[in-house]
């Protein structure tokens, strides 16, 4: 026989219940591959208040601190603030307006995702070092640099704070950047059902411009390229943030290399 919780009324505990099971129910529906996910209630005005962030901070803290010749540290703070920030205004906009950044955009360790964004990462490593190639025989070496490579000439970093801006590069910036490309700005589209392929040529084409950096926004294009199939592919951001890491280990290790001392 079942005893009734003397700590909730005939049938509270039930429906309590039927609700816990319902709402796992649905989270673990959102989270298979291919699956619908809940509907959320930001758009276009999202991503571009998160960009809008990223561009005042990298104009504001220079303004405040000066350029930063020669200072590593400062160097370092102003290439990780701005996209550390504006990847927590990504997330909190999903909290405040969403479903979460999990839901929202997919956020979920399925090992299909891991795989194809290793797979498409992979490739995408391989076209973006012939562009790259390319691109250096183009401009000349004098005139192929990021703007990061060039705020890091001359400058020597401590073994701690080049490790550090490794594992931003590597690591931190793809995660924060494809909260606002692909995370935000996909989403928006999702939302107005745009097709797929409108919302990776418009992602790709974002991409390369939001970087600021007009002379490399050819090369930025083959960048993002692979990273916005693997959105695609899968219809999650977790796919896409790993082929963003992929992609950028060799110019991390590059940095790395570079702010050590060991080149240049």
């Amino acid at each position: 026989m079942q005893v009734p919780n003397p700590d909730f009324p005939d049938g509270a505990a039930e429906a309590g219940g039927a609700g816990t099971t319902a709402s796992a129910s649905a989270t673990a529906q959102a989270d298979r591959p291919g699956s619908a996910r809940p509907d959320h209630r930001w758009g276009f005005g999202a991503f571009f208040f998160a960009e809008a962030v990223f561009i005042l901070t990298s104009v504001v803290l220079p303004a405040i601190y000066g350029k930063p010749s020669g200072d590593g540290p400062l160097i370092v703070l102003m290439m990780m603030v701005p996209t550390l920030l504006s990847g927590a205004v990504a997330v909190l906009i999903t909290v405040l307006r969403g479903n979460g950044p999990r839901l929202d955009f997919g956020l979920n360790l399925h090992w299909w995702d891991i795989r194809t964004g290793l797979t498409v990462g992979a490739f995408g490593m391989i076209t973006t070092t012939a562009a790259s190639m390319i691109w250096i025989r183009w401009v000349g070496p004098d005139n192929a640099t990021s703007t990061v490579s060039s705020l890091l000439d001359g400058v020597r970093l401590s073994p701690s704070l080049a490790v550090l801006l490794f594992l931003h590069v590597w690591l931190i910036a793809p995660i924060c950047e494809e909260l606002l490309y692909r995370g935000l700005l996909w989403g928006a589209m999702d939302r107005l059902r745009w097709s797929q392929i409108s919302a990776f040529v418009l992602c790709t084409a974002l991409f390369a411009i939001g970087h600021l950096e007009p002379e490399r926004t050819a090369l930025l294009l083959v960048i993002a390229v692979p990273i916005g199939v693997a959105r695609m592919l899968t219809g999650r951001l977790t796919a896409s943030v790993v082929a963003h890491q992929v992609n950028n280990f060799l110019p991390a290790l590059g940095l790395l290399l570079l702010s050590l001392g060991v080149l240049g």
